[in-house]
Formats: C-alpha cells, structure tokens, sequence
C-alpha cells in the first residue's frame, strides 16, 4: 500500500476506535499486539495486511474496508431540503430475521415475501448457506425461497457472519430439536451494551437445553427426558426471547404455555408464520401464548411478513425535522398507536386514511399524511414500553423530534446501558441533549440545526437519527461508515432521495 493509502486507513481506524471508546490500547489488547504497534497503525507509519484490518473492523465492529469495493461507505448530505410525494413502508426488519431463523424448523421449502435486502438478513444467510441450508431470490429479488438439507453441517457455521448479528442467538430453539450437541458463536450486532442472554437460557431449560459459555462461544447440550410441565414464565419480557421460547414450542410435541411474553409486532408475525407450519398458537397479542407444537413440520409454505413499524417511525420523523408533507403508505397502525397519541398531544398536523390489512391477512395497515406542524414539548416524558406501549425502537427518533419542538423533553431509553448517550451526537448538529445519566437526556428545543462531518454512532436507530438531523440542517454534511444503517435498513438513502432528500454514498479508499 502506498504511505497516503496507509494513512487514510490509520485515521479510519482512529476514527473508529475513538467512536466506541477505545483506547489504543484497549484496541492492542483485543488484537493482541502492542499499543505502539497501534499507534503506528493510526498514524499510517506501518503497513499493515488486509487480515489485519479485518481483524481491526471485527474488533470494533466497523467496517474499515470491505474486500472487493473501495472501502466503507459514507453519506454526503445536502440538508435544508423539504420531503414531498409518497413512500412505501418497507417489511420488517426484525420480523424477517425471525422468520430466518424460524426456517430451520422446516423439512419443506419456505417462501418469504417482499424481505428486506438489509445486511442483518444478509449476515442471517450467509450462517444458513455456511451450515447447508440453500436460499435463492426470486421475482426479481424481491422474495426469498429457502430450501433446508437433510443434516445441517454446524461445524462449517460462517463465524465471522454469525459474530455480527444478535439474531444468531434464536438459533437455540429451532436448533435443540435437530441434535443433542452443538454450538454457536457469541452474538454480536449494535453496541447497545450489556444484554444478558440469561433470560434466554432459562427459559429453554425447560426444554432440556443446558449451555455453558466459552472462547467466545455457546457450547449446548440437550436431554431429551426434559420437558415443560409447567408455564414458562419469561424473566424478561423481551422479543428476542419470546421468539426462542416460541420456536422451541414449535416442536415439542405437545402444549407449551409461555407467560410474560411480549406481543410486539415481529412476535405476532412469528406466530403467524408457525400457524403456516400447522402450529396452533392461542393468545397472540397478548402476554400468554398457548403454543400446540409438533414434533415434525414438513411443508411448503408463503408467508407475506408485516411492515415496519421503526421504519414507518423513521419516514414520519424524517418528515417532522424537515418540516414537509408527506405521505408514508403501509404504515403498521397497531404498533405505532401511542406515537400518534404522543405527537397529537406535540401538535402534529397529519391524517389517516381508512385502515387495510397487510398481507399477511392479520396486520392493520394505514396511509398517513404528515404536515408541517409547530410542535411543542410533550408534558410527560418520553418512555418505551412493551407493546402496546411505545415501542423501545422508536425512542431514539423522539430525540430529532424534541430537538425540534418547543420546551424541554425528557427521553428515559431505560432498556439499553448505551443508547442515550450515543443521542449526544445530536449536539454536533447543533442540538441542546444533555445527558442525565446513561438512561437519560434532556433535549431542548427548537433547533437551529446546522451541518458538520461525523463518523455514524455504532447503534442502528441513533445513526438514523443522526442522518435525519443532517436532512434537517443547511448546508452539507457527512456521515461516516453507514454499516449499522445498512444492517436494518434497505436503500435508506436512494428512498429518501425519491421523496426530496440529496443524499450521496460515496467511499474514500
């Protein structure tokens, strides 16, 4: 690599590092080589092999380079720009990813409709194809056909993709039914802090699944004398764990009562994904499901999941900060319930068109015209909930939206350690966010936004709302290393840029 090439490289990796907190030597110690060597590294002075930058990307989960383009990708945002026209709210991100996992279930093929081309899914397939299981696009890449084989081949499992997405973890249901023994890697995905994956580990227990933690992996063990004989009742009430708890269910052959489960929107799309299979699920929307499972599913099954709520909450934000009128079509209404009743209370102008179902057959769906709107500060504070509460993953876009809005605004992000503090970045823009404690921020408005150049938070729905304050601001922007956007959302940029947006991808190297 010539000396400027080895340079640009150190300060992305400096760059990176300093994003998540690093210091150089916390960096050393993680690739087991010396501060000095990274030092050396940063400042361009040493050559270093593409292994090592990969190795250096996994470590701070960044893309530093990506192999075969030319290098990660950046946004170049010209802000001040007003949104018009319409948008389809895309499929779920997080419904799709179960419905992934959920395939393993299945002796047949499984069909998915209109999934969403993310990398979070594309991660998902790549530990599928690593471990035997066929996939291929049809319809114009727009549905997904998944063909399992006979025997899965975990020992050939894609690591690497597996170490970069939290949904690896749903592997445990669907997997303790196939083999006795087996194990996965440690689940990665947004650096949202701590997540105990106890909650997880107790609840399959009542399967017969026994795990122990090692090297950075889930070592499982099965007995097949262990079967619920009572409820499961979930220690946390979390989506993640209520999807391992029902897959599981699936193929135990017989009643499985789960209490304490969620019933947010990629929960019901899972359950009616396992009615397909021939698994009867009572209670879906509520907090105790009743799962009928089958000890073997074997069929050919079309499934249409549901939109996205978060996205459909990203469109109608995007719309607010930049104070324009645009219609957001397919929105998920159900989920997206308490935001409305929040933002009426705020003063947004819009209106709803009469309600139609997804098609899925189950979902509620509406088309919903936002108006520019003088918003002030709600009177209570801004708290997720479990459904039907106001979604966790829709917190962070109330942050551009009380940065806009008159008065002070408390947001309580109280389920994740990290993901308040990253709604700090906001004040690059020229947002007033003050962080109370790690939980906690006071956002007051309104904002005079303004533009500036920053690498893009390593949490999904902060990095958003991060690029639609960048929409908000005059002048040109940019926003670096957009992997994390790209993980949950498909084309976030081109679609913007359809309804007004000028958002530019670029790469340095």
């Amino acid at each position: 690599m010539t000396d400027a090439y080895l340079g640009r490289i150190g300060k992305l990796i400096r760059d990176a590092r300093q994003h998540r907190g690093w210091t150089q030597s916390q960096l050393a110690d993680a690739l087991g080589t010396s501060q000095s060597a990274v030092n050396r590294i940063e400042r361009g002075n040493q050559n270093i092999s593409l292994d090592m930058i990969a190795r250096i990307g996994e470590a701070l989960d960044s893309e530093i380079v990506s192999l075969g383009y030319a290098g990660p990708m950046h946004l170049r945002v010209v802000g001040g720009r007003r949104l018009s026209g319409s948008i389809d709210v895309k499929t779920s991100k997080n419904a799709c990813v179960a419905l992934l996992c959920a395939t393993l279930l299945n002796a047949g093929r499984t069909t998915l409709r209109r999934v969403a081309r993310i990398e979070e899914v594309y991660r998902i397939l790549e530990v599928l194809a690593s471990i035997g299981v066929r996939h291929r696009w049809i319809n114009d890449g727009n549905d997904l056909e998944i063909v399992p084989p006979a025997e899965l081949d975990l020992g050939a499992m894609d690591t690497e993709a597996a170490r970069r997405t939290r949904s690896v973890i749903m592997f445990l249901g669907p997997l303790l039914h196939r083999m006795d023994h087996f194990k996965i890697p440690y689940a990665g995905g947004c650096d949202l802090g701590t997540r105990t994956v106890q909650p997880h580990m107790t609840a399959l227990r009542h399967f017969g699944l026994e795990v122990t933690a090692t090297d950075g992996t889930y070592h499982a063990q099965v007995d097949r004398s262990v079967s619920p004989t009572r409820a499961i009742v979930l220690t946390e009430r979390g989506d993640t764990v209520t999807e391992n708890a029902l897959l599981a269910a699936a193929r135990h052959d017989g009643v499985t009562v789960i209490r304490n489960a969620s019933s947010n929107y990629m929960v019901q799309d899972l359950c009616f994904f396992l009615e397909e299979l021939g698994v009867r699920v009572e209670g879906v929307g509520t907090t105790t499901l009743t799962v009928h499972g089958v000890a073997t599913i074997d069929r050919d099954v079309d499934y249409a999941p549901s939109e996205d709520p978060v996205e459909a909450m990203s469109l109608l934000a995007a719309a607010v900060v930049t104070e324009s009128e645009l219609t957001i079509r397919r929105v998920p209404v159900e989920f997206m319930e308490i935001e409305l009743a929040v933002l009426e209370e705020m003063g947004l102008d819009h209106e709803r068109s009469p309600e139609y179902r997804a098609d899925n057959g189950r979902t509620r769906l509406l088309d919903l015209t936002v108006r520019p709107s003088k918003l002030r500060a709600p009177i209570d504070k801004i708290h997720p909930m479990p459904f039907p509460g106001l979604n966790i993953d829709n917190v962070p876009f109330f942050a551009a939206i009380a940065a806009f809005a008159q008065g002070q605004t408390l947001i309580h992000d109280w389920v994740y350690d990290n993901r308040a503090i990253y709604l700090t970045d906001l004040n690059r823009l020229g947002a007033d966010v003050k962080l109370l404690d790690p939980h906690r921020v006071l956002v007051e408005g309104p904002t005079r936004w303004r533009s500036a150049e920053m690498m893009c938070p390593p949490a999904l729905r902060p990095a958003v709302v991060v690029l639609l304050a960048m929409m908000a601001a005059e002048g040109t922007s940019v926003l670096r290393n957009v992997y994390v956007i790209n993980r949950g959302y498909e084309d976030l940029a081109e679609r913007l840029n359809s309804i007004g947006a000028q958002i530019e991808t670029f790469r340095d190297i």
